[in-house]
């Protein structure tokens, strides 16, 4: 069902640019995370990566039954963003460790500002071991727009990198580290497109 829901998206999306795919990790898991300003930024980046993403995802995008199952379907996976458990760092974590990609939105909700970054895809970087591929959409933010601008989206890839913080204030300044990156991110892809 993934494969035929991406090649549906690209379908309808058209043409992404990707810029850096190349700095993209060939093997082994990794953590992309992204800017976030529509559900269209999720689709783009969902098929433009080079296998299934596990998009970590509101849980309240669960509370409907043909939604759950779709989202179910492409991985995605549900997080209390309100009151997050240990299950919300344990199951990207194995998944990174079986060498899966996983999706996540470090802002924790859509903005047209820039992004602040939350301490979940640091913790889960520093848990797992696994590098994070920092990442920016710019292109149509509603259906409307993407079907008049078919070839305007582009992905701009950053370096990845790993983090290995000992401690709190660690984990505080990766997560600056984090949005500093995307942000920088954001800015070459609006030059871009």
């Amino acid at each position: 069902m993934y494969s035929f829901l991406a090649n549906l998206a690209k379908l309808i999306f058209g043409k992404v640019e990707i810029r850096n795919a190349h700095l993209l990790p060939e093997e082994g898991g990794y953590i992309v995370t992204c800017s976030h300003k529509t559900w269209l930024d999720v689709v783009a980046l969902g098929f433009s990566m080079p296998g299934p993403v596990n998009f970590m995802a509101k849980k309240e995008l669960f509370d409907r039954k043909i939604p759950a199952f779709i989202l179910h379907k492409i991985h995605a996976f549900p997080v209390n963003r309100e009151n997050p458990s240990p299950s919300s760092i344990k199951k990207p974590v194995k998944l990174l460790r079986g060498g899966a990609i996983v999706g996540v939105f470090p802002g924790g909700t859509r903005s047209d500002e820039d992004v602040e970054a939350k301490r979940g895809a640091i913790t889960i970087a520093n848990l797992s071991r696994v590098p994070i591929v920092p990442a920016a959409y710019h292109g149509p933010t509603s259906f409307k727009e993407l079907l008049r601008n078919r070839h305007k989206a582009v992905i701009v890839i950053g370096q990845p990198y790993t983090v290995r913080a000992k401690d709190k204030e660690q984990m505080t300044a990766e997560t600056k580290v984090l949005s500093g990156k995307i942000n920088e991110l954001i800015k070459e892809a609006q030059k871009i497109s």
